[in-house]
């Protein structure tokens, strides 16, 4: 016999269940910790898109850009090293005369103190020399086999494995609320291309990157665009800004990146200029245990979040999970 007193245990123990489960169907970002990040995210999103009210955004303007390097995926390294690296190694297999010079001999002998010397222009070159002088078909072919096979040296797992899962479920979240998702990052261009739709649910053409020089060859068999010596665009710090107003047209509402390298607060600034509502987000890279920890030495990435009242995103308290599996 059913009584009274059971039914309404029953009726208690449904509503409970159908309410948590209601919940966790509701979480968009459930590798998000709760905290004033994620709830500055989620109201941004339900702010600009409640439709009646002043700070509604239509579709077409709801633009958001992420730095890829230390704001998708890891960057220590940078993977874009790695693919120089690579290359490296294919091209002198193919060439054994290049083991004998810069910077091939250099990469293969981990020479520290010629890239030391080198500076920022011995890593230019190498980012040259090993990215250019091949069509684009074959440069497609070097980065797929590279994503295929090359691994992580510090974390031993797929590259695929390194994205971050939070920033995955938002930008899907963005999506799922009309948002059109962009990269924009220092990396070269076509490396991320290769990868964008398929890791980040992006398509190639809403990735904007660094740029080499480009010639069309329609000669002895070959109908293709080849990849010259020479980079185009470097699109960091304020180069972002330009290369966004050039490949979009519009100033994104919601800007992310990450503190390292100064190279994304020029673009989150960039958004802070809107005439419609906006959202910036710097992730800070503060879980030695979980990623890896590293900050500025000018502490510039910080302290303008402080300045113009950027969310800060606490890799270590904001995020439940970190890398994706």
């Amino acid at each position: 016999m059913v009584t009274t007193r059971m039914k309404a245990w029953w009726c208690l123990s449904v509503a409970l269940f159908f309410s948590l489960h209601l919940s966790a169907q509701e979480d968009p970002l459930p590798s998000w910790n709760d905290g004033a990040v994620k709830q500055s995210i989620i109201s941004f999103v339900k702010t600009v898109t409640t439709e009646g009210t002043a700070q509604f955004v239509p579709v077409e303007d709801r633009i958001a850009t992420f730095d890829n390097d230390g704001t998708l995926w890891a960057e220590k390294p940078i993977i874009q090293g790695l693919f120089a690296v690579f290359r490296v190694h294919r091209m002198v297999q193919a060439n054994p005369s290049l083991k004998n010079k810069e910077p091939f001999k250099a990469v293969l002998e981990n020479d520290k103190a010629w890239f030391a010397k080198a500076g920022e222009k011995g890593l230019i070159e190498l980012i040259d020399v090993t990215h250019t002088g091949l069509t684009q078909k074959e440069f497609a072919a070097e980065a797929k086999l590279f994503f295929e096979t090359v691994k992580h040296p510090s974390l031993n797992v797929p590259l695929s494995q390194v994205l971050y899962q939070p920033q995955l479920e938002l930008l899907a979240y963005l999506r799922m609320n009309g948002f059109k998702t962009f990269i924009c990052s220092g990396g070269t261009v076509e490396l991320m291309r290769a990868i964008s739709r398929p890791w980040y649910g992006i398509p190639p053409e809403q990735v904007i990157g660094t740029e080499f020089k480009y010639r069309y060859v329609d000669s002895a068999g070959v109908n293709d665009i080849y990849r010259m010596s020479g980079i185009n665009t470097l699109n960091d710090k304020q180069a972002k800004p330009v290369n966004i107003q050039y490949h979009i047209g519009k100033r994104p509402i919601l800007a992310c990146g990450n503190e390292g390298g100064e190279g994304d607060v020029y673009m989150l600034r960039f958004s802070q200029g809107n005439t419609y509502p906006s959202l910036q987000l710097l992730v800070n890279h503060d879980d030695a245990t979980r990623e890896f920890k590293y900050e500025e030495k000018s502490n510039k990435s910080l302290g303008m979040a402080t300045q113009y009242h950027w969310q800060v995103i606490s890799v270590k308290n904001d995020w439940k999970t970190v890398f994706n599996k």
